[in-house]
């Protein structure tokens, strides 16, 4: 079996500076980790985890929730929280809770510190009812992507959700879009109210009546929603989706209503998955900085875990809006239909 010893013998550098290079507690030169890294590589060497973290009392593990990876939203959250911390010798302990309350109790009740040193949890679905739950934690926990009220206790990232509303309302008022339907999911009520606030600004009205909720994120029920809001609205000269998905459903049922995107209605999307540049036509989108906030949200937590007070508790990022072909001006059949 290839021992620490060896590899330092290979590396040419102390076992200390091994096991500074391989628990990531101790800085080391850059050339120095690389030629570690090289020499444990080339050795084959595994560290024997079960006997570091009984002799340090740390896992070096970190558990991350998070409601899916079947988003590209979450899906890039994760590789991003991974490479982070990786890059600091911790290791990810991924959870989902795929919207199951029940699911996410169990999670958070059979976390201890044996198995996690800390714990980020990414998205506010399934888990604020069980919070208390972490009330006690021996690790410290962080908040990722948080959209709705976050308990002040725990320290967080997320971004100006209803920022993002704001962008896409004054995108499309400055289009002169003043008909407008929205497809919103149940918990995007922040960005649906960033939405109405952009509107007001210059005395418009967002009701209730065009505002369509899709408890399902998925294309058939966003095709269904959309499709039943352009025909009751046949006014509407744009289409605010809070997430992506939404938008591309949208998209298909402004053709089968006879309706050409921008030239009869516009859309704006959040979010900006993949799959919304590419779409035709591409998607108008509020981008969310999710891969800094992964990376941001890690800092924060391996702070606490190493005991340094963080610069602030609390960041907020900023989202942006990118205009593509999706929007534009309101055009002459949209001012016939009015």
């Amino acid at each position: 079996m290839v021992t620490m010893q060896d590899v330092a013998r290979r590396a040419g550098v102390t076992k200390q500076t091994v096991s500074n290079v391989v628990t990531g507690r101790v800085g080391v030169r850059p050339d120095t980790a690389a030629r570690v890294r090289a020499a444990i590589d080339e050795l084959g060497y595994v560290p024997n985890l079960v006997a570091r973290s009984l002799a340090t009392g740390s896992t070096r593990t970190v558990g991350l929730f998070v409601p899916t990876v079947g988003t590209a939203f979450y899906a890039d959250l994760v590789e991003e929280a991974e490479d982070a911390l990786d890059e600091h010798g911790h290791h990810l302990l991924l959870c989902t809770t795929r919207q199951s309350g029940e699911r996410a109790r169990r999670h958070l009740a059979g976390l201890t510190s044996r198995s996690v040193d800390a714990l980020l949890i990414a998205g506010d679905q399934d888990l604020l009812d069980h919070l208390p739950l972490l009330a006690d934690a021996r690790f410290p926990v962080a908040l990722c992507a948080w959209e709705t009220e976050a308990p002040e206790r725990f320290p967080m990232v997320t971004v100006d959700y209803e920022k993002g509303g704001r962008l896409a309302g004054r995108h499309l008022r400055g289009l002169g879009h003043e008909h407008v339907v929205v497809l919103a999911s149940p918990a995007h009520a922040r960005r649906v109210e960033g939405f109405r606030k952009a509107y007001a600004e210059d005395g418009g009205v967002v009701g209730e009546d065009v505002v369509r909720l899709v408890h399902e994120p998925s294309f058939p029920a966003a095709f269904e929603a959309a499709r039943a809001a352009l025909t009751a609205h046949p006014a509407a000269t744009a289409l605010f989706a809070t997430h992506d998905v939404l938008a591309t459903g949208a998209l298909e049922a402004a053709r089968s209503v006879g309706r050409s995107v921008p030239d009869d209605l516009s859309v704006v999307a959040y979010d900006d998955c993949p799959a919304g540049p590419s779409s035709r036509p591409a998607l108008t989108s509020v981008v969310l900085p999710r891969r800094e906030m992964a990376r941001d949200a890690v800092s924060l937590l391996l702070d606490a875990v190493a005991g340094r007070e963080p610069s602030t508790r609390h960041r907020m990022l900023a989202p942006e809006l990118v205009a593509r072909d999706s929007s534009g001006p309101v055009r002459a059949r949209g001012a016939a239909t009015r």
